[in-house]
């Protein structure tokens, strides 16, 4: 191995990881060469929080770990010595100005997304990273048990004395997430586990949900269960699409029914008026009703329910939109507070990747040291972000382990390479 090679880290892929690794490693004084098959930079973080790109989320740490329901104690190392707040001053310092929503999620000020990827950028040319672009890495070079290079689709090879492998999940395919850390992963004798569509929208099989289409909802509560067992209850937004249901609610539903829902179909319901018990909603509509007497029923529930939404209600309740108000049986009423709070419906399967915010599954973190995100079988090999088997909930989770792992996995691989090689 020349010189240049044992000064060299090579990083495989520039999402969010992959671009805080470069960072990190170039700023212990490391050659950095960051490696990308895209023709630009960060592409997924451009579509992430409708391209606002939610970048963190900017809660307490013990709050950051109930909000990863998959391998949070992997992360314990990473996150402490790279957390939201210092994950935050570093854009800050950057020259990206952030600001915190509700929810304590993150967002660059000027709700760009591209600010992100700029800030990154900018670092990354000052600390003197080679970025190559267009550049599609094949396989790694392993030698007598420890990384040393990879070779790239042209047939190229180029030698590195670590190799940190960034190279995102399987969601969101367009933007090159095609799953080659996994294959790079399993090539050098790693395990990965199941891989499947996590944060991602629902199958639904009652067509009646169909009519409302493009409906969103706030402030409602959603409960799924399989059997009489909860599976998931949450708070918040969500959607009915062509399909079922989609949103940030349901994302969060989604990973919390990932095992159960291969099993079978799963009953869920809506509780549209949370903030009321049923003897209070029943008191409202009285009192809706006492007020419009004369009127069609479908009328008065304008005063309730979106417009989408009224046939759908009324038909479950088994009450005709034009019924006068004073013709509607006490039956009726109570039907239509069932509907209401139990708006039941049934979700027959997982969307698929192509609509996956993240990655459920990956390299096993078993195999990976958590401080410093390096393979424990292939020495000077590091993994970095949605490739390994950790996730969170959406809300800013998942771009904060991409920064976290990525952040570790550069400065320990900078590190090492500057105490020289392993005894």
């Amino acid at each position: 191995m020349s010189q240049d090679s044992r000064n060299t880290i090579i990083i495989v892929g520039a999402g969010a990881a992959g671009m805080m690794a470069a960072c990190a490693a170039a700023d212990q004084g490391a050659e950095v060469i960051l490696l990308e098959k895209n023709e630009k930079l960060g592409k997924k973080i451009y579509i992430t929080g409708k391209g606002r790109c939610n970048f963190t989320n900017y809660c307490d740490t013990e709050e950051f770990f109930s909000n990863i329901p998959h391998n949070s104690r992997f992360l314990y190392s990473s996150v402490c010595g790279f957390d939201s707040r210092a994950v935050r001053s570093w854009f800050e310092e950057k020259g990206v100005r952030t600001k915190v929503e509700r929810g304590n999620r993150a967002f660059p000020l000027s709700d760009h997304a591209s600010d992100i990827t700029r800030g990154l950028e900018k670092e990354m040319r000052r600390l003197g990273v080679q970025v190559r672009l267009g550049a599609e890495v094949k396989q790694l070079i392993l030698e007598d048990g420890r990384a040393a290079g990879v070779m790239l689709s042209d047939g190229s090879r180029i030698s590195a004395s670590r190799v940190i492998v960034a190279t995102g999940g399987l969601s969101y395919p367009t933007t090159g997430s095609t799953g080659d850390g996994y294959r790079f992963a399993k090539e050098a004798g790693h395990k990965v586990t199941e891989l499947t569509p996590s944060l991602v929208p629902l199958n639904t099989k009652e067509q009646d949900l169909l009519l409302m289409q493009g409906l969103s909802l706030k402030n409602v509560s959603l409960t799924v269960r399989s059997g009489r067992k909860k599976l998931y209850t949450g708070f918040g937004e969500m959607m009915f699409t062509h399909f079922g249901i989609t949103g940030p609610l349901v994302l969060s539903a989604s990973a919390d029914i990932q095992n159960q829902i291969r099993k079978g179909e799963l009953s869920a319901e809506i509780d549209l008026k949370p903030a009321l018990e049923e003897e209070q909603l029943n008191a409202r509509i009285l009192r809706e009703f006492a007020e419009n007497s004369n009127k069609a029923v479908h009328n008065v529930a304008a005063s309730l329910y979106p417009a989408k939404m009224i046939p759908v209600i009324l038909g479950r309740a088994k009450i005709s939109p034009d019924t006068p108000v004073h013709d509607v049986t006490k039956q009726q009423r109570q039907a239509l507070v069932q509907a209401t709070k139990h708006f039941a419906f049934t979700i027959t399967s997982l969307r698929g990747f192509n609509e996956a915010v993240i990655t459920r599954g990956g390299v096993s973190v078993k195999e990976i040291n958590p401080s410093t995100m390096e393979s424990r079988l292939v020495r000077g090999l590091y993994f970095a972000g949605e490739v390994l088997d950790v996730d969170g909930y959406t809300g800013g989770f998942n771009l904060q382990i991409a920064w976290s792992t990525g952040h570790a996995a550069g400065e320990a691989a900078s590190i090492t390479q500057t105490e020289g090689e392993y005894v």
